[in-house]
């Protein structure tokens, strides 16, 4: 079983990348903020931390964490927002090392696909067997968000303001699958780059 990273600024498309290499491979999925979000419910992991460290003013009725609430806090206070990274990131990180270990042992995946917008900054790439980054161009990511996320110029600016650059994101990563075309053009390119890993093997 090969393990790949998939990385890449907001409105690539990673979403629609992995939907085709979950219809296209025999593969296992997974998504960070998923994991996070699933770590983040009661009686798991992050859930007594973050609410230690926030308050319950942040908890929903069923006293699950309200993500919006969660989110004001965090999100107007940088030191907050560092404290809730360092309890989040490590425990995914644990999760996904541990989930790549059960599925090496169980034979039952030709790949595992991890996304997550920070796999570089977390150091993903010292348990990934290769780093894929999902490129599109800022204008076209621009037009992306817009549309389907009704996000403001400002508001995609401070976003892609906080992000690495095509230089980094290249430089970290082995494959480079350019999305800022048609899908199929990426979809072409993913099945290259798959064909010459079959022949490879055979």
């Amino acid at each position: 079983m090969k393990v790949i990273g998939i990385t890449g600024g907001v409105g690539a498309g990673k979403s629609e990348i992995l939907s085709y290499l979950k219809e296209h491979t025999n593969c296992r999925i997974i998504m960070a903020d998923k994991v996070a979000h699933e770590l983040e419910r009661q009686g798991n992991v992050c859930y007594d931390r973050i609410v230690e460290l926030l308050g319950n003013e942040i908890l929903a009725e069923n006293s699950e964490i309200d993500k919006g609430k969660m989110a004001a806090r965090i999100f107007a206070d940088q030191a907050l927002l560092k404290q809730v990274n360092e309890i989040v990131h490590p425990a995914v990180k644990a999760y996904i090392t541990t989930a790549i270990d059960e599925e090496r042992k169980a034979g039952r995946y030709d790949y595992l696909f991890i996304e997550a917008a920070l796999l570089i900054e977390d150091g993903y790439g010292s348990i990934v067997d290769e780093m894929w980054y999902i490129h599109t161009d800022d204008d076209v990511r621009r037009d992306r968000l817009r549309t389907s996320r009704g996000y403001t110029d400002e508001k995609i600016d401070n976003i892609m303001r906080g992000q690495l650059s095509k230089e980094e994101f290249s430089g970290h990563c082995s494959v480079v699958i350019d999305n800022s075309k048609a899908l199929t053009d990426a979809y072409r390119q993913i099945d290259m780059k798959l064909g010459e890993e079959l022949c490879q093997k055979q």
